[in-house]
Formats: C-alpha cells, sequence, structure tokens
C-alpha cells in the first residue's frame, strides 16, 4: 500500500506530572499504542463512542496536540520534521472541526478568514489569493457574496462548507473530518457527505473520517478502524466491519445502533460504562463488559492481529 500516512505506536497521556507539592496527579490514558496507515485517496473512518479517544487522536494528527510517544509520518516524513518548514505541517494536512460555527472568528469576515491559510502558509499574492478563494467557493458550491459577511450570518450547513474550503486552501492532500455532520440535519448530512465524495476525486484526497455514525462512516468509508478505551480493536474493510464484526465491541456497536423497522437487540444486562482511564485493568478494557470473557482476557492485553482479507482484530476469542 503507498501509504501517505502512517502512525506507529502512538499514546497520548494526560496528567502525570510532578506537582509543586503533594503527590504527582494521577496519568489519564486517552490514547494507548495506535497504529495504522492511509493511502492516498482512501478514507479511512474512525468510530467509537464518547470518550474513547477519538478527537485527541484526530488532534495529534494534525499537530494540534503533542503526543506523549509514537511516530506520524506524512509521505515518509516524520510530522516533527514538517513543522519546521514553512507553513509547517498544515500544509500537508488539515483539520475541519466538529463544531463549525465554533471554529470561525467571529471578528473577521469570510474573506478574511479564507485568505489567512493562503497568507500566512503560501505567500500568495493579493491576485491569486481571489482567484483560489473563488475557485473554493465554487468547489462547496457557495455564492461569492458570501465572502463579505460573518460567520454568525451562516447556518450550520454553510459554515461547515466555509470550514471545507479553508481546509483546501493550502493544497493539503489529507484532511482529518472530526464529527463534520454529526450537528447536521439529515437533509444536509447528505448534501455536505456528496460534497465531500465530489472534492475527494476532484482534488485527490485522503480523508481521515471520525464519528460515532455508523451509517455515515459506512457509507463513506474504504476501511474503518473501531477506536475503545483509547486503541483500536478492529481495523478492516468497512463492509467486512459493519456486515461481520470479529471484535465483541464492534458487534455491541452496531447491534445498537437504531435502524428503522428493526428491533434494539442489546440485551437490557450489558454493561455500559468503560474503564476507569486512571486506573486502566490489567488484561482486555472491554473484558468488564463482554460475555465472553475468559481468564486470559483479564489478566492479559491482546494485540491487535491480523485475520483473513486485512481484517484486524484485539481480541483473543473473537466472533466466528
Amino acid at each position: 500500500m503507498n501509504a501517505v500516512l502512517r502512525v506507529a505506536g502512538l499514546c497520548k497521556t494526560f496528567g502525570g506530572e510532578q506537582r509543586l507539592f503533594g503527590k504527582p496527579s494521577p496519568p489519564v490514558y486517552a490514547v494507548q499504542s495506535v497504529s495504522f496507515s492511509v493511502a492516498g485517496g482512501e478514507v479511512l473512518g474512525i468510530v467509537g463512542e464518547s470518550g474513547c479517544g477519538k478527537t485527541t487522536l484526530a488532534r495529534m494528527l494534525v499537530g494540534l496536540l503533542p503526543a506523549s510517544s509514537g511516530q506520524i509520518k506524512i509521505s515518509g516524513r516524520d510530522i516533527s520534521d514538517l513543522s519546521g518548514e514553512t507553513g509547517g505541517c498544515g500544509r500537508h494536512i488539515q483539520y475541519v472541526f466538529q463544531n463549525a460555527p465554533g471554529s470561525l472568528n467571529p471578528r473577521k469576515t469570510i474573506l478574511q478568514i479564507m485568505e489567512a491559510p493562503l497568507i500566512h502558509l503560501l505567500g500568495m499574492a493579493g491576485a491569486d489569493r481571489k482567484a483560489r478563494i473563488a475557485e473554493l467557493f465554487d468547489a462547496v458550491n457557495l455564492r461569492r457574496e458570501f465572502l463579505q459577511r460573518y460567520p454568525h450570518e451562516f447556518s450550520g450547513g454553510q459554515a461547515q462548507r466555509i470550514c471545507i474550503a479553508r481546509a483546501l486552501a493550502a493544497n493539503a492532500r489529507i484532511v482529518v473530518l472530526d464529527e463534520p455532520v454529526s450537528a447536521l440535519d439529515v437533509s444536509v448530512q447528505a448534501q455536505v457527505l456528496n460534497l465531500l465524495s465530489d472534492l475527494r476525486k476532484a482534488y485527490n484526497l485522503t480523508y481521515i473520517f471520525i464519528s460515532h455514525d455508523l451509517a455515515v462512516v459506512e457509507a463513506i468509508s474504504d476501511r474503518v478502524a473501531v477506536l475503545y478505551f483509547g486503541s483500536i480493536v478492529e481495523l478492516g474493510k468497512a463492509g467486512d466491519v459493519f456486515s461481520g464484526p470479529r471484535h465483541p465491541y464492534t458487534h455491541l456497536l452496531t447491534e445498537s445502533a437504531p435502524v428503522i423497522g428493526k428491533p434494539l437487540s442489546i440485551a437490557v444486562d450489558t454493561p455500559g460504562d468503560p474503564p476507569d482511564p486512571l486506573a486502566p485493568p490489567a488484561g482486555c478494557a472491554f473484558a468488564g463488559r463482554c460475555d465472553k470473557a475468559q481468564n486470559d482476557c483479564r489478566l492479559n492485553k491482546p494485540t491487535l492481529t491480523k485475520n483473513p482479507g486485512e481484517h484486524h482484530v484485539r481480541c483473543f476469542h473473537p466472533l466466528g
């Protein structure tokens, strides 16, 4: 696979620092030894329940959070090396935030917001900036007169299109999309997903698509990584993961997702809470919620093991 993004052993721990007085603050293990690669033009979906580490992982990928350990490489170059270039890693990878209106500076016009990456990342002259912004607004189906308005004047769907255009401004070929449609109406979600699909083909983009909505992830992704308690527990082609989940947690997710005309089959006595992040278990993090857990699950941590068809599972006793 010709990977444009490689992540190896990525970890993020919050806390644990020595205080001036008293004991060190207890560490919180947000992301634990995450490894994956993404090919050029591919869409990797990342799913998991709230608090599993999706956003923390996304922010590390674009350099907004430093990793505690591990490595991120873009086109074979470490992200720390890219940060020393003009424009830094922002010329290679961009981020679309979940809260689109909140990620736009309310004191600046849309024109000023759009010009910022062109000036600071590319050093583009005025005439070239005008042409580039016009091209991007045409690509995301927004009228050019919107450029003189302020963020509060737009709907959620329009604001998200502006954020997508801003992410594309610096010619980055990798875009991390953090819950890009979760706050939108269903009809608007479809419009934004179709737009993302068209932009992917037009600009040869690679997406890291983060969401808790399984239907959305299945519709847009080539492969899917399932995140639980900061670790990838299942990784494979989207169709394989959703039609035949092999990890009990993935099975729990798919059975819990509401589908019109289908009764929820999740057992009412299924434990609902993940482990305490301040005191991670010795063995599998999902053992306390899994009805198939055995002694080895509680004592040892499973590794992400390759199965037939490039399907990887972190489980001692995967589902058939």
